[in-house]
């Protein structure tokens, strides 16, 4: 009986988690609309001072943008002004 009272709380537990972890798809899209200005909307830019973000490894994504959000990492062409998304 213990072992069905600990199955059930943690099924209750994981369902009801991942209603709170789900993305929020059109805030991602908003806050990357002002990126697609210089990378592409596909993430393929057109011009050679700015990088393709599009099959780029997601770790490595992650971490540039922390480090331009934390100001570890400048670019001389950048114009975000530090607006990296979190």
């Amino acid at each position: 009986m213990k072992m069905y009272i600990y199955v059930i709380s943690a099924a209750v537990m994981i369902l009801t988690a991942t209603g709170t972890m789900a993305a929020d798809i059109e805030a991602g899209k908003k806050k990357a609309s002002s990126c697609a200005a210089c990378h592409g909307a596909n993430g393929i830019s057109t011009n050679d001072m700015w990088p393709n973000l599009a099959g780029q490894k997601k770790g490595y994504l992650v971490k540039q943008l922390k480090d331009f959000r934390d100001g570890k990492r400048s670019d001389p062409h950048d114009v975000t002004d530090g607006e990296a998304p979190e």
